[in-house]
């Protein structure tokens, strides 16, 4: 193996350059080959001055996190950089790409960082469950100040190269295409100078004079890092960067690090980031399967979910036909999308230009003959078998030969809506998940006759747009709607038995889910699929809608709830629930908050490890994906198969069995094993 760092001069100036494709991650060898050639270049008096950069795409993108678990292999990342920062030469990091984790924690030693415009610097280790452990949380703040560091170190989302300057992390924006050049040059400028050392920067005395600064950051964030343990441990370690002195806080940074990195949390969010990788490999299609261009796509239907499937290619510049039946309903679903794009121009997230070039890509249309030359046609019309083979017939008359036709159905078999056509191999589910314009997870349905070009084309059409993909094959409600099948069963009979509903939704909050069943039946609208007639009730839905409960829009539902949304229990839901209890004669009795964990999840496990024996998701955590990018499983925790993995699989089977609830084959033979989902 080549060496990754090797260093030229430039004169006076000492130029170290890391090779170490594809994101210059600190390996190991990287670390000492840094270490080398900076203590070469000082030792060498013919050096007045270093300068770090890298080739390739980026600068240092971070830790090499292959490591992460494995017994550690000096030098490690501190002793490197403290021993760079000990430097009486200036040393000038030269930024380009991203410089984010371990990467940015090489800039903070520096005693210089000059960047491109186009580069970005971020510590997001707290994405993995982390905190920067290279003294990274005690740096920034001395630096930039406690206030400025805050949403590095807590949010761990990147900023750009002026935002950096103009909190003083960055000392110098330089040319595009001129980097080592300008960096020497600044270098040079720099030589025979004190260094200035970020540890001892004073910067974080803000924190200090105003102490409400971490209260009032951790009351701003309060919804988004709810139930994680890092963002808390990164507030606590800034703070210690304004209460203690560098070596000390250094050592707080250090517990810290070390107490997340050996919890649950972290090897739950390291293991998403890893599973949302794997999902995108298909185990039997060749990475190098010809992917088919797609240039221009249909879509069948402008209502709610159509429009927002549509906005997703928009966005990307992919021009969009959007086909509806009736005049009324185009103009409405364009209307809706417009107005969108603009709530999202003017929350300043796109400019009104991206707004007019967005609708600009979009053609409406009531005729279908004008979707024969989409490259891809996606039907999001109502979840109707007979309904969306006719639209698959007719779309299989008009598309050109080639092209995908594809199924936003989030239960319906799709090998049965591919015999509507003549060309079943090119037939797919694509299930989006509402609002699709802004939900990450894109179910990739794979029936049995769809081609591998369709397939590969598709995953990385998933990625162009910004979803998630993850694929599924045929079988009622794929991954996500299947599992989620077995918890409302059980949320319905938990109720009955004389759990509260709101119980039931606490639970779920409580373990982190952003709502409960019954909420998420309020917000969707209790009148999803009712059958309208309010002198059938059969069943507490029907007894809803026949009194007008609607949910949310209608101000009651399972709650009631004010102007505000905010819900209360309602006394009316409580006795409609206790009048059909009474009338199947259910006793009534206590039941406990963990019966009702259990009972809501752990059937949830057994029904992915059903799909997992049934081979309709290729591995344990493409489950674990689908469920935290579209239904709200709490990251925190891994997905439900490495929940369950933590809590043991044994914990699992003995739950199920004492609720005397079904074990599947799979889940009882890997517990009796001492084995787990994910290995």
């Amino acid at each position: 193996m080549t060496d990754p760092i090797s260093s030229h001069r430039d004169g006076e100036v000492l130029v170290v350059v890391s090779n170490n494709p594809p994101v210059n991650a600190l390996g190991q060898a990287v670390r000492a080959g840094l270490q080398r050639e900076i203590a070469a270049g000082l030792a060498d008096d013919a050096v007045k001055a270093i300068v770090i950069r890298c080739d390739g795409r980026t600068f240092f993108a971070g830790a090499d996190i292959t490591e992460f678990g494995k017994p550690p292999q000096g030098p490690s990342l501190p002793e490197t950089l403290d021993a760079m920062e000990a430097s009486d030469k200036p040393v000038v990091a030269a930024i380009h790409g991203t410089a984010l984790g371990g990467g940015c924690e090489v800039a903070l030693a520096c005693h210089y960082r000059v960047a491109v415009p186009s580069a970005k610097l971020g510590l997001p280790e707290v994405k993995l469950g982390l905190i920067p452990g290279a003294a990274g949380t005690q740096r920034m703040p001395r630096l930039v100040g406690a206030e400025a560091a805050l949403p590095l170190v807590v949010g761990g989302d990147p900023i750009s190269a002026k935002k950096a300057e103009s909190i003083g992390l960055v000392d110098a924006i330089v040319s595009e295409d001129n980097l080592e050049a300008d960096a020497v040059a600044f270098a040079r400028s720099k030589i025979d100078q004190p260094v200035p050392r970020a540890s001892e920067g004073t910067k974080n005395e803000d924190g200090v004079r105003n102490p409400a600064i971490f209260d009032d950051f951790r009351r701003s964030q309060a919804r988004k890092i709810r139930g994680f343990d890092a963002p808390n441990a990164a507030i606590e370690a800034v703070k210690a960067a304004g209460e203690l002195p560098y070596a000390e806080g250094v050592k707080k940074e250090r517990e810290l690090f070390m107490k997340l990195m050996t919890g649950t949390q972290s090897a739950a969010m390291r293991h998403y980031f890893f599973a949302e990788r794997a999902a995108n490999k298909i185990d039997d299609v060749p990475a190098d399967t010809p992917l088919i261009p797609i240039n221009k796509v249909g879509i069948i239907g402008a209502g709610t979910m159509g429009g927002g499937i549509a906005m997703n290619f928009l966005s990307a510049g992919i021009a969009v036909t959007i086909l509806e039946m009736q005049q009324d309903a185009l103009d409405r679903g364009t209307k809706t999308m417009r107005r969108n794009y603009e709530n999202t121009a003017k929350r300043g997230r796109m400019t009104d230009e991206a707004v007019e070039k967005a609708m600009g890509l979009l053609s409406p249309t009531l005729n279908y003959d004008e979707l024969a030359d989409c490259d891809l046609v996606i039907e999001a019309v109502y979840e109707n078998m007979d309904v969306k083979k006719q639209v698959f017939a007719k779309l299989d008359e008009v598309v050109k030969q080639g092209a995908i036709l594809a199924s936003n159905t989030s239960y319906l078999n799709i090998d049965e809506i591919a015999t509507a056509t003549k060309r079943p191999g090119y037939v797919l589910g694509l299930h989006f998940f509402s609002p699709a314009n802004v939900m990450k997870l894109l179910e990739i349905v794979r029936g049995k006759e769809t081609r591998d070009d369709v397939l590969a084309t598709c995953m990385k059409l998933a990625k162009t747009i910004g979803k998630v993909a993850a694929v599924s094959g045929v079988c009622p409600g794929f991954i996500g709607n299947r599992m989620l099948s077995p918890r409302q069963q059980q949320a319905n009979a938990l109720i009955m038995e004389g759990a509260n509903y709101w119980d039931i939704d606490d639970v779920l909050l409580e373990f982190g889910f952003p709502m409960g069943p019954f909420q998420m039946g309020d917000l969707a609208g209790t009148d999803i699929g009712w059958h309208r007639d309010p002198s059938r009730i059969e069943t507490i839905r029907d007894a809803l809608c026949a009194r007008g409960r609607f949910g949310q829009k209608a101000g009651k539902g399972y709650y009631d709830y004010d102007e505000a949304r905010n819900r209360t229990p309602s006394d009316e839901t409580k006795q409609i629930i206790a009048d059909f209890a009474a009338k199947e004669g259910k006793p009534q009795r206590e039941i406990s908050k963990d019966e009702i964990r259990e009972r809501l999840l752990y059937p949830m496990v057994n029904e992915g490890a059903k799909i997992l024996d049934e081979k309709m998701a290729q591995r344990a955590s493409d489950i674990d994906v689908v469920w935290i990018n579209g239904y709200g499983w709490p990251l925190y925790t891994g997905g439900p198969m490495f929940w369950a993995d933590t809590i043991g699989l044994k914990t699992v089977v003995e739950g199920l069995e004492k609720h005397d609830l079904p074990v599947s084959d799979l889940l009882r033979r890997k517990a009796d094993a001492g084995e787990k989902f994910n290995r």
